[in-house]
């Protein structure tokens, strides 16, 4: 990880122009956004089927399968599995295939290319 002096100016405009236009930053986009979204959109329908069980399907929800514990209990926490599960995969993820290109566009806009 580089550092900047605070007495050196911060970066033009035109480099920044030319670092969104960056082969490293458009890969890093797509890469981002390949991950991004899938994920997001399968979290939502996890949820959205979750509420609408949830809602809808009472008698199904509320079958016991040990002691009080009921099938909407047991997908309910998993909804929190299942969020500390997406967390723990973009992190893994970010610092395998995100991480190398921010660093290289970082430097780039740092050094003014």
């Amino acid at each position: 990880m580089s550092t900047t002096d605070p007495a050196t100016p911060p970066p033009t405009d035109d480099v920044w122009h030319e670092a969104h236009r960056s082969e490293d930053f458009v890969l890093l986009r797509r890469r981002l956004r390949s991950f991004v979204f899938p994920v997001s959109a399968l979290f939502l329908v996890w949820y959205l089927v979750y509420v609408l069980l949830a809602d809808y399907a009472h008698g199904f929800m509320s079958i016991k399968l040990v002691g009080n514990i009921n099938i909407g209990l047991v997908l309910g926490l998993l909804q929190f599995v299942s969020t500390f599960a997406i967390t723990a995969l973009y992190v893994r993820y970010a610092n395998r295939r995100l991480d190398p290109l921010a660093e290289r566009v970082r430097s780039k806009v740092e050094d003014g290319q």
